[in-house]
């Protein structure tokens, strides 16, 4: 019986220690890096705004936003968006396929595999950015390095607990093959 509260009492402490890791150090914008692309899933605000300053840059030659709704065509996302219409033929591609993180990694490994993509740029939110790359990472050919550019927020604490526990299962599935 002794064990099992020791075990207990452990485990609720990795927990709590995990969950002040994860709040407290929440991952930064990227410095001026270039990369071969830049990897956009939707769902945040100011993450479609950083993924087109970098390309503006010159950071990267050619963006992917991953996870837009299939109701949305070019067009509007160029109004939305504020894109010119050279830049969206040329360089942006919207990808309809995902719903959820991990199909976005599955729908980037694609695109990276069909456009000989080497590095890219990961833009997220900062709350969303480990679960993202740990995603990305196990989607991803080992030889494609992935910049971490994280999009600063203020996640409430109800989101950061949500995307802790996520995070968690999303570890779990990883080391169980799922």
């Amino acid at each position: 019986m002794a064990f099992f509260r020791y075990s207990f009492a452990a485990a609720v402490l990795a927990w709590a220690l995990g969950f002040l890791w994860f709040t407290v150090t929440l991952p930064q914008p990227a410095d001026d890096i270039a990369t071969d692309a830049v990897i956009v899933p939707t769902g945040g605000p100011g993450r479609i705004a950083q993924g087109l300053s970098v390309l503006d840059a010159g950071l990267a030659s050619k963006m992917l936003v991953t996870g837009v709704d299939p109701e949305v065509t070019p067009a509007e996302f160029a109004v939305q968006f504020e894109v010119d219409q050279a830049l969206m033929d040329c360089c942006v591609t919207l990808g309809f396929v995902a719903v959820d993180t991990r199909s976005n990694a599955t729908e980037t490994a694609d695109w990276v595999a069909a456009n000989s993509v080497r590095s890219l740029r990961l833009v997220t939110t900062d709350w969303h950015m480990r679960r993202a790359a740990g995603e990305l990472d196990r989607t991803l050919p080992a030889n494609v390095e992935v910049l971490r550019d994280a999009v600063p927020s203020q996640p409430s604490l109800a989101s950061l607990f949500l995307e802790y526990h996520k995070l968690l299962a999303s570890w779990g599935a990883g080391l169980f093959g799922y």
